[in-house]
């Protein structure tokens, strides 16, 4: 049977917890009997005080239930839900079901390497998922400890939570966990290639698939730098022990997110594993994921949130340490620089966006729900206001509240206020106005500077009566550089007399608010950006740059002329190498080109191709500046070129040819034959997904129908596939062949739920959007189908944000009309 599922209620969670204590799951898998499905046995000992209940099961089929030794009926299970009276005391539920393997980066994941054909399992539990492995009580306050015996084929390895030691070939018996929530439980399977090494007594271990075993091999020093480093920094900071045992980080295929705290075993996706050049942006992004990831091993996983809408306990600490921890304790110092770039206008634009919420005490009202706000609110947002309290407070009561915290209610759970108290206990005093103003107030306050009535002006979001006040540097640019000043904001004006000179506000990201330069200093940095040295300094001045264009108060004409003087080659990411490519999209080419004057795009491209004789040969930011060389190219001869022959200084790996390929396909330089032929040369995991970008980009009517069919589920494609199919479909200069697509878009928007699921169904939604078609209809039409009754809130969601990202582009074009 296929039970359609329903999204547990925040309500039925607090009924259920108020009636059950789980003492533990065994849970039996095998792996080894089909490619579509596999055998789960699942045993949970619990004790209730007695009443209804129900259990979490979304399986295939189910072969038996037997509760308390009767049997029950399979029949029951309605919709993801196996009702059960339980008894006052001890009670215990064994569930025999075949369970489905998936593709869409959830549940256990089965994916099977274009370059070798091997088969690789792995398990993502996040929420809702967990029922389709094993029957639990899925929400994150009914911790357990669990146990599990997998049967695999005899070339795998087996790895979970628990240390797995192989009994007999094929057979795999785990070690018992410490209490989880079901979300973090995992299962890594398959014929990986693994690295083993220790420190401090604690076992470390990595693998990837055997495709990439050279790329592991040469990434893992360091990737294992990096983790002795976080240990050493996270045990001075907590004085508390991992108590994980081993710690494995397994960088897996299709992975959806950047990573998962899954405890004793991290699961990553797995292209940061780096089998091409990259960018010093995306090692800080891989380094400062490994961190994050070991920041949730105490915050998330010794202690959970008991719901969603204190994601933020999660979330917001582990971006704030994950970041602190490499900037302070590894090679990478300038990682708040990166930071910047790459996560800050992600914050900032939600929050000043339909889906903007606060910070903690969401409103999750169900698990479903609560998926919509894994954004750069819970983490970008909620990591500066912990920063700023840090810098407050002090180390000494703010990681005195954080330990605390962690010993009060280790391998438990908590809320906002249970933090709070914590660190009220080690001498914070009253956080009350820091819970009112920052958490639990949605918005962004902007804050500009008033030079002829010496002000700096600083308004709250609109309908909100936000009385924030903001500690902040403002840097002044003079004769001899840039020197800094902090200022105290209080109220809506704080006098600051900046008289001539040019001053920008925050720079160093010290608050949490939208800041805009003002036309002398817009007019002094076209002068003098190239000359600013201070990596922190220039991320601030695209910040404020960025924020300044994407809400119309500054002529993109003019961030066009600040581009050509000093091109932003730190913030020129577009690849999956990030957390999340489409987050971290080059602004300039995303946002800025498509509402600049005409000619602009070759004008970036003449200051870029100028960069590469400049620039460093084979430093990073040469890669960057090839990179925006590239995608800013418009003569395909030019791309032939570099194809034939990249220029001095750039490996021409297989990254850079694929990079080549697609901007080949947009300008109808190449075709699908060609692009098959490359595929078919060397069908890696990278070059099957930009085959597809590629395929989709191509200014044909056979290109588009290729995309739309993956959106349409009418051709199987992984997450990643999905994706890049989306985003190439949408290209700004092929109107006639993306047209008919918009109201085709707008009328399978309903119906994108019975398609695709979870994470995907949120993703499809934003990549396939037409945000080139620059039209106010649009956003008109695509508001109404966000109303339409029953759908699918990561939907609704998803559709609301990016259609408010196309509202923000017309406004700018209606400001500065070219």
């Amino acid at each position: 049977m296929t039970a359609p599922s329903r999204s547990l209620q925040h309500t039925e969670a607090r009924a259920r917890a108020a009636l059950l204590t789980v003492e533990g799951y065994d849970v039996r898998l095998d792996l080894a009997a089909d490619e579509a499905t596999f055998g789960s046995v699942t045993t949970i000992a619990f004790t209730s005080r007695g009443g209804p209940t129900f259990v979490d099961l979304k399986p295939v089929r189910v072969n038996a239930i037997r509760f308390n030794g009767s049997p029950v009926d399979p029949d029951l299970l309605d919709r993801g839900r196996l009702p059960l009276e339980s008894v006052e005391g001890s009670n215990e539920l064994v569930v025999d079901a075949v369970m489905p393997f998936r593709n869409d980066g959830e549940g256990l994941h089965r994916s099977v390497d274009a370059a070798d054909g091997r088969h690789y399992v792995y398990g993502m539990s996040f929420m809702d998922a967990a029922p389709t492995i094993f029957a639990c009580f899925d929400q994150p306050d009914l911790k357990a400890p669990y146990t599990f015996h997998v049967t695999a084929p005899t070339d795998w390895t087996v790895l979970g939570n628990g240390a797995a030691n192989q009994v007999e070939p094929g057979v795999w018996e785990l070690a018992t966990t410490h209490p989880l929530s079901t979300y973090f439980v995992t299962l890594v399977a398959g014929p990986y290639h693994l690295i083993e090494a220790e420190h401090d007594g604690i076992p470390l271990g990595l693998s990837a698939r055997q495709s990439l075993a050279g790329a592991l091999e040469k990434e893992a020093d360091e990737l294992l730098t990096l983790t002795r480093q976080s240990f050493d920094e996270l045990h001075r900071l907590f004085g508390i022990r991992y108590p994980f045992g081993r710690y494995h980080q397994a960088f897996v295929p299709e992975f959806n997110a950047g990573a998962m705290e899954n405890p004793g075993c991290v699961t990553f996706r797995d292209p940061m594993v780096f089998d091409t050049r990259v960018s010093r942006g995306q090692r800080i992004t891989r380094a400062t994921t490994v961190a994050h990831e070991m920041a949730h091993q105490w915050f998330g996983n010794i202690v959970t949130p008991r719901w969603w809408d204190d994601l933020w306990l999660n979330e917001s600490v582990a971006e704030y340490l994950g970041n602190r921890v490499v900037a302070d304790a590894t090679e990478y110092a300038d990682a708040w620089a990166d930071n910047t770039y790459a996560r800050r206008q992600w914050g900032l634009g939600a929050d000043q966006g339909p889906g903007t919420h606060p910070v903690a005490g969401n409103g999750a009202v169900d698990a479903v729900a609560a998926l919509q706000d894994f954004d750069g609110i819970s983490y970008a947002k909620g990591a500066t206001i912990l920063r700023q309290l840090n810098t407050s407070l002090g180390d000494e009561v703010f990681l005195g509240g954080i330990v605390d915290h962690l010993e009060r209610h280790r391998f438990g759970n908590a809320t906002m206020h249970d933090l709070l108290g914590s660190w009220e206990r080690a001498g914070a005093g009253d956080l009350g106005p820091l819970t009112e103003q920052w958490l639990t107030t949605a918005g962004a306050d902007t804050i500009g500077l008033d030079r002829p009535a010496g002000l700096l002006r600083r308004t709250p979001p609109a309908g909100s009566a936000a009385d924030r006040t903001h500690t902040l540097r403002v840097a002044i640019g003079g004769p001899d550089g840039w020197t800094d000043e902090q200022v105290v904001l209080t109220g809506s004006e704080t006098s600051y007399d900046a008289g001539a000179a040019p001053l920008l506000i925050d720079p160093y990201g010290d608050t949490w608010a939208v800041t805009h330069p003002d036309e002398v200093t817009i007019a002094a940095l076209k002068d003098r950006l190239a000359d600013v040295t201070d990596p922190l300094l220039r991320a601030g001045i695209w910040d404020t740059v960025r924020s300044a264009v994407v809400d119309a108060v500054l002529d993109p004409a003019d961030a066009v002329d600040l581009a050509v003087a000093s091109f932003p080659v730190e913030d020129t990411e577009d690849t999956p190498h990030r957390s999340n490519a489409r987050r971290t999209q080059p602004w300039v080419f995303q946002f800025l080109l498509p509402v600049s004057p005409a000619g602009s795009l070759e004008r970036l491209h003449g200051a870029t191709t100028g960069l590469l004789a400049s620039l460093a040969p084979g430093s990073e930011h040469q890669l960057a500046a090839f990179r925006a060389a590239v995608k800013s190219a418009t003569d395909p001869a030019v791309l032939r070129g570099w194809l034939a022959e990249a220029p001095a200084g750039i490996e021409a790996d297989l990254d850079v040819r694929w990079r080549v390929l697609v901007r080949l396909a947009v300008l109808g330089g190449t075709d699908a034959a060609e692009l098959d032929a490359e595929l078919a040369s060397d069908p890696t995991g990278l070059a099957r997904v930009e085959h597809t970008r590629a395929r989709a980009s191509l200014p044909t009517p056979e290109a588009k129908e290729f995309a739309w069919a993956r959106l349409t589920g009418d051709v199987t494609a992984s997450n990643y596939e999905i994706e890049a199919a989306g985003l190439g479909l949408w290209q700004a200069d092929q109107p006639e062949l993306t047209g008919p697509y918009v109201d085709r878009y707008l009328a399978a928007v309903p119906g994108l739920a019975a398609v695709h699921k979870g994470w995907v169904l949120g993703e499809a939604t934003e990549a396939f959007f037409p945000i080139t078609v620059l039209d106010a209809g649009l956003v008109e039409r695509a508001r109404a189908a966000a109303d339409t009754p029953g759908l699918e809130p990561a939907v609704r969601r998803r559709l609301l944000d990016v259609t408010d990202r196309l509202r923000r582009m017309l406004d700018v074009r209606a400001a500065y009309p070219s």
